[in-house]
């Protein structure tokens, strides 16, 4: 063999090697840092470190197609098939010059909508993808990206069963990344084999709440070409997004929530559903082999995708606990990541801080899927809404120098206990029963008296105070039932203008419109524009917390209580990050059920608490802590009127 070939079968090698390594290892440089592309020359939609918009949208390739899985989720011995849709340049394919793509994997595309303004996914008279919801297209395509949008197993045009989270869901959509790199098979309508030989290989996933929670789910598989995923208000447990700590949110959740997407009709599915309800430790509360089967953080070392998370700090839907713990379990397995917390609720940051959002997201595609090195990975890794419209950044989260700060409980007044200070002395007791308060009635009026819950505010706060993390509540308790639902809030007594994410999520949709990508007749890429909804109000809740007291010891069981034993237990609260301004007071609330959170428990439980073997850990930034107060300082707030109804609302919500 010449000396021309053996160095040209070397260099051929050693490509193959770096492609190899740059897919196996989550913290490897995007592609453009193959030394072996480094001297190609740029395709037309790349100029400099950015992509640019060269290729028609209205001209785009439109196709739809149906992805073989390995499961038969549906049990009619035929694989399951999954509907994909690819909106994509048609220039480049005339060129032969090869794209990355964007997907978004979701239930919702004919059921439900995508989106502020709930788009649906629209066909030409062949079946043909017309117009698929949110600007990913509109934006990308031109820029040099296919758009995929992927119905899940068992919603839509897809095949297959949902199974809420399970294998066959998260299956489906991992099916897709493997067609697009070569490993799958695909069929048109009509039964043709079709490949995907445009594509790169490289994959991004994106998408909001279940979507979002999907793109977790895949990347956790470790399936080789997925290159990135955007979450955002997503799930990483879905066992925390139905159970608050052994606590049913609601009956009947998982069925609920297929039945909602469901695209294939009752008797298709029904063995599916019926496994659903039957596997779910409805009765107890339990975390099982159901809950660990859908639960992905403990699979974050196969993470080889880099991972853009986006979440509402008063994400009522998603809790904030679900971006916490998966960011805390990528930061360990040394994923490259990023994050973008706002003041909203379960919102999109599209409808939040658009034009930032769009330019960072551009940005980091450029950057994760083309190779482009723009500098996105050498900021500060977070951007955060610390109060409304004003934003910061800094270099992780929680932010850097937080330490968790014991908070005592004080005796107070006999009617408001104190939070700070050396607190009661061990032996000291308070007691509460179980009255189903509404959480209006458990948090205003903190210095009147009710048999229903505990208060304990801090003095003053002569500085303010940061609050990074995830708070958490030790308490030393007796309880004269097997069980008790305890709550616990932290609440922000002050005046203020402050979100109101308890309507619409904080956002108000406006008359206006912005654009942001080309448009069709059949998809504009036009949207309402939005805004912060805020009031001035004199106290909010930061953040709540449940605990099922007979799952103190694990989630896995229960442990009834008996009535003459004390028992300590911890009920953690959803993280979050705010200041709390100096003159204003921090209380924390305990309580029992939660009509307007859970599935009301009603056990008509006294819960004791030994106030001076019980307090408060909080997550706090520099030196501030809580100043000492003999008697808890008066704090106003507008009476609520006190919930008697026994009846619950129904606390289903889809994510």
């Amino acid at each position: 063999m010449s000396t021309t070939r053996t160095r040209a079968r070397i260099a051929t090698i050693l490509a193959g090697l770096l492609v190899a390594a740059l897919f196996a290892a989550p913290t490897a440089a995007p592609a453009a840092a193959d030394p072996t592309t480094r001297h190609r020359p740029s395709p037309p939609h790349v100029v400099g470190t950015a992509t640019v918009p060269v290729y028609s949208y209205a001209d785009a390739i439109r196709e739809s197609v149906w992805v073989e899985t390995p499961a038969d989720s549906d049990g009619d011995g035929v694989r399951d098939r999954v509907a994909v849709d690819v909106v994509r340049p048609r220039e480049a394919a005339a060129a032969g010059v090869r794209v990355p793509v964007i997907m978004d994997a979701s239930p919702y595309y004919l059921c439900c909508g995508r989106g502020n303004e709930s788009e649906l996914k629209t066909y030409d008279a062949a079946g043909v993808i017309a117009k698929a919801p949110l600007f990913y297209d509109n934006y990308f395509v031109p820029r040099g990206y296919a758009f995929v949008a992927v119905d899940l197993a068992g919603t839509a045009r897809s095949t297959g069963c949902e199974d809420v989270g399970g294998p066959a869901e998260v299956g489906s959509a991992t099916a897709v990344v493997d067609w697009l790199n070569g490993r799958a098979r695909a069929y048109t309508a009509d039964g043709r084999r079709v490949s995907a030989a445009w594509s790169t290989g490289r994959v991004g996933m994106i998408g909001k709440s279940w979507d979002g929670s999907v793109a977790n789910g895949v990347a956790a598989t470790g399936v080789p070409g997925l290159a990135t995923i955007v979450p955002i208000s997503a799930i990483s447990s879905w066992y925390d997004y139905m159970r608050y700590n052994g606590v049913r949110r609601a009956a009947d959740y998982p069925g609920y929530l297929h039945s909602y997407v469901n695209g294939r009709g009752e008797q298709a599915c029904a063995d599916v559903l019926a496994r659903l309800r039957a596997d779910s430790a409805e009765e107890t509360g339990d975390r099982n082999g159901f809950w660990a089967q859908r639960d992905y953080r403990p699979l974050a070392g196969r993470v080889r995708a880099s991972v853009f998370v986006a979440h509402g700090v008063n994400d009522l839907n998603v809790t904030t606990n679900q971006f916490a713990r998966w960011w805390q379990e990528l930061a360990e397995q040394g994923v490259p990541r990023k994050l973008w917390l706002y003041q909203a609720g379960h919102e999109d940051p599209f409808d939040v801080r658009r034009g930032a959002w769009v330019d960072t997201l551009h940005r980091w595609f450029d950057y994760w899927l083309q190779g482009l090195r723009n500098g996105v990975m050498d900021e500060p890794r977070v951007d955060l809404e610390t109060a409304l419209g004003t934003w910061t950044t800094q270099r992780d989260w929680p932010a850097p120098g937080t330490r968790d700060v014991r908070v005592a409980l004080g005796a107070g007044d006999g009617v408001t206990g104190t939070l700070g200070g050396r607190g009661a002395q061990p032996g000291r007791e308070r007691a509460y029963v179980d009255e189903s308060l509404s959480e209006d009635a458990l948090v205003a009026e903190p210095g009147t008296g009710g048999s229903g819950r505990l208060v304990f505010l801090s003095g003053a706060l002569t500085a303010p105070l940061r609050i990074s993390g995830s708070p958490s509540v030790r308490l030393r308790i007796r309880v004269d039932r097997p069980t008790t639902e305890l709550t616990a809030r932290l609440v922000d007594y002050g005046t203020a203008e402050r979100i109101r994410y308890d309507s619409s999520e904080g956002v108000r949709t406006l008359a206006t419109e912005s654009c942001w990508g080309a448009s069709t007749a059949a998809d504009d890429a036009c949207y309402r524009d939005t805004e912060e909804i805020t009031a001035v109000t004199d106290h909010a809740v930061l953040t709540r917390g449940w605990l099922d007291a007979a799952h103190h010891r694990s989630l896995r069981f229960t442990t009834p209580l008996r009535p003459d034993v004390w028992y300590t237990v911890t009920v953690p609260l959803n993280a979050y990050d705010a200041v709390v301004p100096a003159g204003h007071v921090l209380g924390l609330v305990l309580g029992q059920s939660d009509p307007d959170f859970t599935e009301i428990d009603d056990r008509d439980a006294t819960v004791r608490v030994d106030l001076g073997r019980s307090e408060l850990v909080l997550p706090v930034t520099g030196r501030a802590g809580l100043p000492s107060v003999a008697v808890a300082p008066s704090v106003v707030t507008a009476p609520a009127e006190r919930s008697s109804a026994r009846t619950a609302p129904d606390n289903r919500q889809v994510p």
